[in-house]
């Protein structure tokens, strides 16, 4: 009796222990599914909300290369997805991958069947502007477990949508990205390596084998889409069949292992929620730092906001860092020593705030600080010291000291605003004013400040609208004459904007902001285009035409420049492209690889503003520039009673001693040509010679008589004036 007690007992206990395994087991499943649905649209989120992303997208022709590192084989080869996909406003598809490996758009119609009623239901959620998301996502999105390419899949569907609302489409026209990950492949080889889930494999039915179980899995409409079927592990009747023939002898043992394996039945669990729990809090913390990401930044500002309007007694401040000379440490040091200063001051930030307080970094260099309670506005800026004199401190960056600062844009609750969304930006104004002013400060948002932000917005506003008139700019042009002859030997063309309210409008009041919105592109070509179709018809002189940096950086800027001079018909010989020093050494791969295309298609290269940036001829001899421009600001300080300029000397005898041609520019007295001609220089430009003109009054200038107005515009003013505005 005391045996079949014994024995009772011991089949009652395996058996429990063999039904709490497969529960563990079936529940494991369950949740890897639950958390990779959830986790591919937050995957898909950390590009699909970003301007740079919807800009690219906009652009024709698509970089696909791009498109491969930030959307389709990074997805792969980062987050293990199986295939991506862009569809653009009308669901044409634009990019395929598959595996990790580019494919065709046309490889879309594998699964069109069933993305589409998906792709359709999230347009229809965009349309209506729905507000409420899940905690944690940045957009909406829809996801489901269907059948994709004869693969069960977790298929999800989320819109690109800027954070800049100017970027914004109308609702339900967005490009959208469909992201699939296949739960017959990679997804069964780790849970049978990762979580012992022995013989899992998948089945279109439910057909099970000795010992086998199976778990359906179904899409939102509770449709059997397949069967995981796996082995569970059957500890119980694995040790019950073992020692059932010498039960009454291995009591003892059985019970010890009874005992060890409730342990590690308690262990996996205790790993399973031990994971869970870092999972949930990498989607909320920034892996570098450990600190609040952006996500859970935007959560405890609302909260700590949403206090404040409700009691008006716990003040808000919100602080926006931005790391001094960061790029710096990258460039000269590598991105492991960027990573390594960014943990470090993220470890000082922590120590320099209260309890109370959140710092997050929202991601490359920029950290953000959420104080609350706060009494005065001398504990704000007290904590803006702290933090200052933190990021003072040397860096033990791999043996070196590396100094950084930090520079702080700061905004009030109450006083600046009561919306996240408005305070942030006046913070991340303020923080702008602070670097502007010389970084390594702190500044407190005015509404001064956003004055300037306003206008350039208006600028930018005016400037596309005129883009897109294509009535109000004009290309002119300023004669560039031979110091030796006299002769009008080239001339420079000087785009002029008549803006439809204000009027003439000066260059260096749109230029810059076409640089800084991608619009100098556009208006660039326009200009080389009508530049070289008007010298065309003109005697054989050099047609000068501004480069700006934003154009020599794009890696296709050489080849659309040499197809608009040869659709323009005019020699490529007699163009030449005026750069900036600053151009070459940001980006010096990419310049020097469209400067090689140009120079072999014929195009000269000139060296604007020289002497003003960093003056290295060892850059003219390695990017073969042809002529240096001697800018204004030198010509302007030629004082004869002083030996007339020391610098412009040397500038000329290093250019003659390197094969160079030397021109200055800004050229407005006889002192200053008297001056450039006796020390050699080779061309000369300036108001003294004269001012910019009309294409048609260059062409009679250029031409055999040149009639008695021209001649009279091309001679020195009678008066002295400064300044020209060239682009």
């Amino acid at each position: 009796m005391a045996g079949l007690a014994v024995g009772g007992l011991l089949f009652w206990s395996t058996s429990a222990a063999d039904r709490l395994a497969l529960e563990r087991q079936t529940h494991i499943v369950s949740s890897l599914i639950n958390q990779n649905v959830a986790s591919i649209a937050n995957d898909q989120e950390s590009f699909t909300v970003w301007d740079d992303a919807v800009l690219r997208l906009r652009a024709r022709p698509l970089d696909l290369g791009w498109l491969d590192s930030n959307l389709g084989i990074w997805l792969h080869t980062y987050y293990g997805h199986d295939a991506a996909y862009v569809l653009d406003p009308a669901d044409r598809p634009l990019y395929a991958m598959a595996g990790g490996v580019r494919g065709r758009p046309e490889d879309f119609d594998r699964i069109r069947a069933v993305a589409l009623p998906l792709v359709a239901e999230l347009r229809a959620i965009m349309r209506r502007g729905d507000a409420r998301l899940p905690p944690g996502d940045l957009s909406p999105g829809v996801v489901d477990i269907l059948i994709a390419d004869g693969h069960p899949s977790i298929v999800s569907v989320k819109p690109f949508v800027p954070d800049n609302r100017a970027l914004a489409t109308a609702r339900g026209t967005e490009f959208i990205h469909i992201s699939l990950e296949r739960l017959d492949g990679g997804f069964l080889a780790g849970m049978r390596a990762d979580y012992r889930i022995d013989g899992a494999r998948f089945s279109w039915r439910a057909n099970v084998g000795p010992q086998e179980r199976a778990l359906a899995l179904r899409s939102r409409n509770g449709r059997a889409v397949g069967y995981f079927i796996w082995t569970p592990f059957a500890p119980g009747t694995t040790v019950f069949a073992r020692l059932a023939p010498v039960l009454l002898i291995a009591l003892l043992v059985v019970a010890a292992l009874v005992f060890k394996l409730v342990r590690r039945v308690s262990s996996r669990t205790r790993q399973l929620h031990d994971s869970k729990a870092a999972a949930q809090h990498l989607a909320f913390h920034d892996s570098l730092t450990g600190l609040p990401n952006r996500a859970l930044f935007d959560d405890r500002l609302d909260h700590a906001l949403a206090i404040y309007r409700g009691t008006a007694q716990h003040r808000v401040a919100l602080l926006y860092l931005d790391l001094d000379r960061f790029k710096k440490v990258n460039d000269t040091l590598g991105h492991p020593a960027g990573d390594a200063l960014i943990r470090e001051f993220g470890r000082r930030l922590q120590d320099v705030i209260r309890i109370t307080d959140t710092a997050a970094r929202l991601g490359g260099d920029e950290f953000a600080i959420i104080q609350t309670e706060v009494s005065s506005l001398a504990e704000t800026e007290a904590l803006c010291a702290r933090v200052i004199a933190a990021a003072s401190e040397p860096f033990v960056i791999e043996g070196s000291q590396v100094f950084v600062g930090v520079s702080i844009g700061v905004a009030l609750a109450g006083k600046d605003g009561l919306d996240s969304t408005e305070l942030t930006r006046r913070a991340d104004i303020a923080l702008y004013e602070s670097k502007s002013q010389g970084r390594g400060r702190h500044k407190l948002f005015a509404p001064s400040m956003d004055e300037p932000i306003r206008a350039r917005q208006a600028a930018e506003r005016d400037l596309r609208a005129a883009l897109e008139a294509d009535d109000q700019f004009s290309v002119c042009y300023q004669p560039q004459y031979s110091a030796r002859s006299g002769g009008v030997v080239g001339v420079e063309a000087l785009v002029r904007w008549e803006h439809p309210e204000n009027g003439p409008m000066p260059a260096a009041a749109f230029i810059p902001v076409a640089e800084e919105t991608g619009l100098i592109e556009p208006l660039g070509e326009w200009v080389m285009a009508e530049a070289c179709r008007a010298a065309r018809d003109w005697p054989s002189s050099t047609v000068s035409i501004n480069v700006s940096p934003v154009q020599l950086r794009n890696p296709h800027f050489a080849n659309r420049a040499i197809g608009i001079i040869g659709e323009a018909g005019v020699d490529p010989t007699r163009v030449e492209l005026e750069i900036t020093e600053t151009a070459l050494i940001e980006n010096a791969e990419e310049c020097a690889r469209n400067l090689r295309l140009l120079r072999a298609f014929g195009i000269r290269i000139a060296l604007d503003d020289f002497g003003t940036g960093y003056s290295s001829f060892k850059h003219l001899r390695e990017f073969e520039v042809d002529r240096v421009k001697i800018d204004r600001t030198f010509v302007d300080k030629i004082d004869m009673r002083a030996g007339g300029s020391a610098i412009i000397r040397a500038i000329i005898d290093l250019a003659h001693s390197t094969g160079l041609q030397a021109t200055a520019e800004g050229v407005e007295t006889e002192e200053q040509r008297s001056f450039l001609e006796a020390v050699g220089c080779d061309e000369l430009q300036g108001f003294f010679m004269a001012r910019p003109m009309t294409a048609d009054q260059i062409a009679r200038l250029l031409g055999p008589a040149a009639p008695a107005d021209v001649a009279e515009e091309a001679a020195p003013p009678p008066r002295r004036r400064r300044g020209d505005a060239a682009a």
